[in-house]
C-alpha cells in the first residue's frame, strides 16, 4: 500500500512537470513553425493541458479500468470549472473579452449534452467513441479556421505576449516536446497502477478514485497555467485553458478510452457526475457570457460559490466511500 501511495504522489508530480514541459515545447515549436497565436492558444495549449487526462484514461481503459478512465475525464471537467476557475476568480475576478471564448462556452454545453445522451443506456460503445472523435475532428477543424483568421482577438494577444516573453530556441523546444511526451506516458502508467492498487485495497470503486485524486492531479496543469495567466492579466488565456480542456476531455479523452475498450457506465455517473458537470457549464456560461451588452465577468463571490460546490461534491463522494 505504501508503495502504491508513493506511486500516486510521484506519478502526479512527474505528470504535472512533464505536462508543463510538453506544453512549453509544443507552443514554442508551433511558434517557430509560424503558427498564428490564436491557433496555438486554441489547439496546441488546449491539447497540451489535456494530455495528462488523455494518456491516463487511455492507459486505464487499455488495462480494463473503465471507471478510472471515465471518472478522470468527467472529474477533471468538474475540477477545472469549480476548483480551478473558483480559485482563479478568488485571486482576481475574470473578465471575458474574447469572441472565441463566447463561442466556446455554448459549444462546451452542446458537447456535454451529447455526452449525456450517450451515457443514458449505461454503456459507451465503440460506435459512441467514433461519434465523439468525429465531433472532435469537426471542432478541431473549426478551431483551425478560427485560428487562421486575421481578425484581432484578445486571446491571440494573450498567447502572443506569453510566447514573446518566454522565447525558446527550436532545439530546446523540440527536446522538451519529445521528453515531455515520453514522461507523460511513464508518469501516467505509474499513476494508474497506484490508483488501481489503492482502490482495490480499500474496496473503493476506481470511478471514485478517478473523480477525486486522479482528476485533481490531472487538472493541476490547468490550475498552474490559469493562475500564471491571471497574474499577468491574461484573462482570456486563463479561461480558454479551461474551456479547451473541457472540450478535449469530453470528446477526445472519453472517445479514445471507449475506442480502446467499450466502457460500462454506472447510472450514478449520469445523474450525479454528468449532471453536475453540465450544470457547472451552464453556470459558467451565465457568468462569463455577458448579456444585454454587459461584459462577461466572473467575480470573487461567484468564485467562492464554485469552490463551495466543489467542496460539497467532494465531501459527498467521500461519504459514499465511508458509508
Amino acid at each position: 500500500m505504501t508503495l502504491a501511495i508513493f506511486a500516486i504522489l510521484g506519478g502526479l508530480l512527474l505528470l504535472v512537470w512533464s505536462a508543463d514541459r510538453f506544453v512549453d515545447g509544443a507552443a514554442a515549436t508551433a511558434k517557430h513553425a509560424g503558427m498564428p497565436p490564436l491557433l496555438i492558444g486554441m489547439v496546441i495549449i488546449g491539447f497540451g493541458t489535456s494530455a495528462p487526462e488523455m494518456v491516463v484514461s487511455a492507459i486505464a481503459a487499455s488495462e480494463g479500468n473503465p471507471g478510472l478512465a471515465l471518472g478522470n475525464a468527467y472529474g477533471s471537467n468538474i475540477a477545472n470549472i469549480a476548483l480551478v476557475i473558483g480559485l482563479v476568480a478568488l485571486i482576481s475576478p475574470i473578465s471575458v473579452h474574447s469572441q472565441v471564448l463566447r463561442k466556446e462556452l455554448p459549444l462546451l454545453f452542446g458537447v456535454s449534452l451529447l455526452a449525456g445522451w450517450q451515457l443514458f443506456d449505461g454503456t459507451l460503445t465503440r460506435l459512441d467513441a467514433w461519434v465523439l472523435l468525429a465531433v472532435f475532428a469537426v471542432v478541431m477543424g473549426w478551431s483551425i479556421i478560427q485560428g487562421l483568421r486575421k481578425d484581432p482577438d484578445t486571446l491571440a494577444g494573450d498567447v502572443d505576449s506569453e510566447l514573446v516573453s518566454h522565447p525558446m530556441p527550436l532545439p530546446k523546444a523540440l527536446t522538451w516536446l519529445l521528453l515531455g511526451l515520453v514522461l507523460l506516458v511513464v508518469s501516467s502508467r505509474i499513476l494508474v497502477w497506484g490508483a488501481v492498487f489503492v482502490a482495490q485495497s480499500l474496496g473503493v470503486s476506481d470511478l471514485v478514485i478517478g473523480l477525486t485524486i486522479v482528476a485533481v492531479g490531472t487538472s493541476l496543469p490547468e490550475l498552474a497555467s490559469s493562475i500564471a495567466a491571471i497574474k499577468k492579466g491574461e484573462h482570456d488565456l486563463a479561461l480558454g485553458n479551461i474551456l479547451g480542456s473541457g472540450i478535449f476531455n469530453t470528446l477526445a479523452v472519453v472517445g479514445i478510452a471507449a475506442a480502446i475498450h467499450p466502457l460500462a457506465v454506472e447510472s450514478v455517473v449520469l445523474y450525479r457526475d454528468w449532471l453536475l458537470m453540465t450544470a457547472l457549464t451552464v453556470a459558467l456560461f451565465a457568468m462569463g457570457f455577458g448579456f444585454s451588452g454587459r461584459q462577461g465577468r466572473i467575480n470573487r463571490l461567484e468564485g467562492l460559490i464554485l469552490l463551495g460546490i466543489y467542496a460539497l461534491y467532494t465531501g459527498y463522494l467521500i461519504t459514499t466511500v465511508l458509508a
